[in-house]
């Protein structure tokens, strides 16, 4: 059988999206194909790099993509958009499954001293590990 294939979708694909990923391959193992784009790529924030090395995560395979890469060229069992922007952005399109929205935070745009920002990354990081954990568990649920 196929693994089901969820692709996150963020704006820039450079934080949240790129997390959601990261959480997905860890605590769904190999059970997931996983991927994230963005609709306007820009580079991975420094700072999506230094939170999930604090997990433990490697993020140096990681780059942004666009959401151009896929579209057409797979079937995606799940598209979860991870900011209203790209929910209320992304088309509807062929060979997608079902379409989940999580509303996170936008940790790069957030304005603050170099503390308060790092600890906003760390709150976003940490919401988004509690979503896929739980989405995880629940879809191990339904398959029992």
């Amino acid at each position: 059988m196929d693994k089901p294939r969820v692709l996150f979708l963020c704006t820039a694909n450079s934080c949240r999206s790129q997390m959601a990923e990261a959480f997905l391959r860890q605590y769904g193992g190999d059970r997931f194909e996983v991927y994230s784009a963005g609709l306007d790529p820009k580079p991975i924030h420094p700072l999506t790099i230094q939170v999930m090395e604090e997990t433990g995560y490697d993020m140096s395979s990681h780059r942004a993509k666009t959401l151009g890469e896929f579209l057409g060229k797979m079937h995606f069992s799940y598209l979860i958009t991870v900011c209203s922007k790209a929910e209320e952005r992304c088309p509807v399109f062929p060979g997608m499954g079902q379409r989940l929205h999580w509303p996170f935070e936008d940790p790069a745009a957030f304005a603050g001293t170099p503390e308060e920002t790092i600890a906003k990354f760390r709150e976003v990081r940490d919401q988004i590990a509690t979503q896929v954990r739980s989405w995880v568990e629940k879809m191990n649920n339904d398959q029992k």
